[in-house]
């Protein structure tokens, strides 16, 4: 029966201890300076050698040479404190877990009255700490705070949060942290050298990685495969890397490189196999996932330092080093970094799962889509990153176009509606570069008009039209600065919904004809549609209540004034004339003489109503209509109004949906 790795190679000096040096330089330069304070708060994960640093502290207080920052280690406290030692009675360890009430806190308290039996001072060191209840605290809080001289506390824990801050404020705090991976590869290859044990390349490494960077964990693992392993011919306990991997529950190193080599060379029948052998041999693929992370990311770091890498992954031998840069230029940086970036994604997902197999298979399949697919399509960009499963099953709208090389140069002269036509698909072609989402909105939208810097456009669904105008910044914006780019000038907008993708007529012309057996639309109605498609982006269409105006009688001038187009939020807005109307309760329905309700809605294009002609009631606006008084202030009518002057009916009220993604 042999003692445990952990136990037989326990640090007995401060300079023995491994990657706690922000711990023990500060105490060994108290102890030599005999600052030392009467209580102590040592925290850190479980194994790092917070227990080992207390009773190593205690050997240099009580050494017969000290106080002391090495210990002699030949004293009768150092021998009954050394790793083979018995334990001293002048060093009292108490298991917190057990003894965490108020009546052990008192039984401390009264055997800390007496002097030390022996050494020079009486130290309790109290493991777990955060597991003493407050009340207990409470009951010691006066004897941590003023302690007799020849007492000297020292408390160990997980969780120093859990420590009431009335002790805490009352000791000298020392973090501990988990060993750095390369201190702890060099310490146990330094261990097995002296131990005679030979071990195969890979797995030392495997170990490290096992034990998270605690010590103790390390060790147990490496002790357990020890005794696992078989003796040579030469009597020496040889570990083999495939034993390692087995008892550890690693991906072994030639089904990671068969899984890598099948990525990049998008080979589905290779990938999907490997991941068959990955559940046929029963291992758990999240583990799987987790270790081709870890390859992916050596991969990166080969491809990103080259020669360098050996610096960087400490443990990997020169022939893996070769293999991992064949590997890496099979790949290229850009495919690495988003192959990582899947698997990530992936192993996010598998947390909870409850068919995690069918995920590893999706990972798959994504990783595959993405290095068989368009090479050219650009990343999404910042701030519309969508999740990997939604990204690869969303169908495109359109396919995308072929980059057209922009103009060297904006053209000289006049911009007119020919020259943006013309340059339109340079256009799109710049938006493509700029925003992949953008160019999928606008590559839908018709170019109608343009008048001065004002540029009309038409979209066949209102989803597009939404998409378009959503502000701040989005599509609307992306196309101003592609059209800036390739034409040099800066544009605003008049956007609206044409079902059909049919063009709109510019200038006077009669409307588009109806379907067969319809009546043609009246010009009037078409004016009305017209302003109200064009209503501002940023807030509701502002319609005045229309006027039946008498035959002969001239047009009312108007109350409010022309709106400007608008520069920053996308839209221009028709200039309207809005009346007056009397004032009246919620409901009622006021008479005829006593409404105003004129209304003319200006258009150059347009030729003006004739006189004689009877008025069409106008059509009901599809957005929302909030009349405006002549004074500028918002004014609400009830129902009955609506009804008597628009010659409208009440049908049902119908909740807003706000435009996703995917109508």
């Amino acid at each position: 029966m042999t003692t445990a790795l952990y136990r037989r190679y326990r640090p007995e000096t401060f300079g023995e201890m491994i990657g706690q040096s922000q711990v023990t330089e500060p105490l060994m330069t108290a102890l030599r300076g005999d600052r030392v304070g009467h209580a102590y708060l040592f925290s850190g994960p479980r194994g790092c050698g917070k227990t080992t640093s207390a009773r190593i502290l205690a050997r240099c207080l009580n050494c017969a040479e000290g106080p002391t920052d090495t210990p002699c280690g030949t004293c009768e406290s150092c021998i009954e404190l050394g790793r083979n030692g018995g334990g001293s009675l002048d060093v009292v360890e108490i298991d917190a877990a057990s003894h965490n009430g108020v009546d052990d806190a008192r039984d401390l308290r009264e055997r800390a009255v007496f002097a030390p039996a022996r050494d020079r001072y009486k130290i309790f060191i109290l493991d777990e700490a955060h597991m003493v209840t407050p009340q207990g605290f409470n009951a010691l809080l006066k004897l941590v705070e003023e302690p007799p001289d020849h007492v000297k506390f020292i408390f160990a824990t997980t969780e120093p949060e859990k420590v009431i801050g009335t002790i805490r404020s009352r000791t000298h705090h020392y973090p501990f942290r988990l060993v750095p991976p390369a201190a702890m590869l060099a310490y146990v290859e330094e261990l097995c050298a002296h131990e005679g044990v030979e071990v195969e390349a890979g797995v030392l490494p495997l170990v490290v990685r096992a034990g998270g960077g605690s010590p103790r964990d390390t060790l147990s693992l490496l002790d357990q495969l020890i005794a696992g392993s078989d003796a040579t011919d030469t009597g020496a306990v040889r570990v083999q890397y495939a034993r390692a991997v087995s008892l550890l529950g690693y991906t072994h190193a030639e089904l990671l490189d068969e899984v890598v080599d099948a990525f990049a060379a998008a080979d589905a029948a290779a990938a999907f196999a490997a991941v068959d052998r990955v559940v046929q041999t029963g291992q758990d693929p999240r583990r799987f996932v987790d270790d081709l992370l870890e390859r992916l990311r050596d991969l990166i770091v080969v491809a990103a330092t080259g020669e360098g890498a050996a610096a960087v992954l400490r443990g990997v031998s020169a022939d893996d080093l070769a293999r991992y840069r064949r590997q890496a230029d099979a790949f290229g940086a850009a495919r690495l970094s988003r192959t990582a970036d899947i698997v990530i994604g992936a192993l996010d997902e598998m947390t909870g799962a409850t068919s995690p197999r069918l995920q590893l298979e999706l990972m798959v399949a994504r990783v595959l889509t993405y290095a068989t697919g368009p090479a050219a399509a650009p990343p999404a960009p910042v701030g519309e990153r969508v999740s990997e499963a939604t990204e690869t099953k969303r169908v495109p709208e359109a396919p995308a176009p072929e980059p057209v090389a922009p103009a060297s140069a904006p053209p000289t002269g006049p911009i007119t509606l020919e020259t943006v036509l013309v340059a339109w698909p340079d256009v799109l072609a710049r938006l493509s570069d700029i925003n992949r989402t953008s160019w999928m909105v606008a590559q839908t939208a018709q170019v109608v008009d343009l008048a001065d810097d004002v540029l009309t456009l038409s979209f066949p669904s209102p989803s597009d039209l939404a998409k378009f105008k959503k502000l701040p910044g989005g599509p609307s914006e992306d196309l101003r600065t592609a059209i800036n780019a390739v034409l040099g000038f800066r544009v605003r907008y008049i956007a609206r919904h044409e079902p059909g993708g049919r063009e709109p007529e510019s200038g006077g012309g009669s409307p588009a004809e109806g379907t067969r057996g319809e009546p043609e639309p009246d010009p009037a109605r078409a004016r009305v549609a017209t302003t109200y498609a064009a209503a501002p982006v940023t807030e509701w269409a502002v319609a005045p209540i229309p006027d039946t105006p008498q035959p002969g009688a001239e047009a009312a001038e108007p109350t409010t004034p022309h709106l400007a187009v608008d520069e920053e939020p996308e839209e221009a807005v028709a200039a309207v004339r809005v009346a007056t109307l009397a004032p009246a309760r919620e409901g009622d329905v006021l008479p005829a003489d006593e409404v105003e309700t004129s209304i003319e809605i200006e258009d150059d294009d347009e030729e003006p109503m004739p006189e004689a002609e009877a008025p069409v009631p106008p059509v009901v606006p599809p957005a929302p209509v909030r009349p405006v008084a002549a004074s500028g202030g918002p004014q609400r009518y009830g129902e009955a109004v609506v009804r008597q002057v628009l010659g409208a009916r009440f049908v049902r009220e119908e909740p807003y949906e706000p435009p996703t993604r995917f109508s």
